[in-house]
């Protein structure tokens, strides 16, 4: 694996858990950040298709779901419908007649680079307004070692990035190095292998980690998360290499070293974030009983 590669993937894991712990407004900025960046970069996919979609307007209203989904988790759901409403009626009314894939593709930037993601604010906000002990809704772990004794949101949310990182690591070597079997022709370098034992990666680190988060239905229920996040992610990583081989171009950016740009990294955590957070409160509620 390419030293910048290296480099820039630790990095980018340090911030990750640094956004993660501290959870509150730091999380929500941190990942708003992101999701400016990486919605910049869906829509330089969709100019490279001639297509004029409200990229400003979409940015804009994206970064509202995320403060609505810190201050009010319910009501994201009834702002998403809106503003995509507001969109239409915006592109409707430009001098220039807007065209179906001008539409459509700013509906798809609300909602695969700001709707979707929002998920992950919902999911670390859990239990965090009881146990926040710094300004901005923050939290410092009196003990690093006590899962236990942490939110559940930051807890479920570092099970989640440790599934997903599991996968995607387990993915990259195994395919590198033992893929025999191409996965799709949408990206050649994806192999069958390497997909499966990324998937099997993601269930092991689930299994260990409802164990040790003492779930009911243990290990059931951590396998069965870690089936979901796996193949989610793998979906994720499909659908953006499918945007960018329509686009024609190898990396939807250059601003990580090695790894290209923000969406090259995020796909993974874009289908996987409903998934989890309704997992966590609808499912695993309902075996506690």
């Amino acid at each position: 694996m390419p030293l910048p590669r290296i480099l820039s993937g630790i990095v980018a894991i340090v911030l990750a858990l640094s956004m993660i712990v501290l959870g509150g407004w730091y999380f929500t900025i941190g990942f708003g950040i992101i999701i400016y960046l990486g919605q910049l970069e869906y829509f330089q996919l969709v100019h490279a298709k001639g297509i004029a979609p409200a990229a400003k307007t979409t940015l804009v209203v994206s970064q509202t779901l995320l403060v609505i989904s810190t201050v009010s988790p319910t009501l994201a759901d009834a702002v998403f419908p809106v503003a995509g409403t507001f969109i239409c009626f915006y592109l409707l009314f430009q001098p220039k007649l807007a065209t179906i894939a001008d539409i459509s593709t700013s509906i798809l930037g609300l909602f695969y680079g700001g709707y979707l993601p929002s998920y992950w604010v919902r999911l670390r906000s859990l239990g965090q307004e009881a146990a926040s002990n710094l300004p901005l809704d923050g939290y410092l772990p009196h003990s690093w070692f006590d899962l236990h004794a942490m939110p559940q949101g930051l807890t479920n949310t570092l099970l989640a990035f440790s599934c997903i990182w599991a996968a995607d690591i387990g993915a990259y070597i195994i395919g590198k190095f033992f893929g025999r079997t191409r996965l799709s022709n949408i990206s050649p370098k994806k192999t069958v292998e390497g997909a499966v034992f990324g998937v099997l990666g993601s269930i092991a680190v689930a299994i260990v980690g409802s164990w040790y988060l003492r779930w009911s239905g243990w290990p059931l229920t951590g396998a069965a998360l870690g089936l979901l996040i796996g193949i989610a992610s793998l979906l994720g990583d499909l659908t953006q290499s499918m945007m960018k081989r329509d686009a024609g171009v190898k990396d939807s950016g250059q601003l990580i070293p090695g790894h290209g740009g923000i969406l090259d990294r995020a796909d993974s955590y874009v289908f996987t974030a409903p998934l989890v957070y309704y997992f966590v409160i609808l499912v695993l509620p309902l075996l506690a009983q």
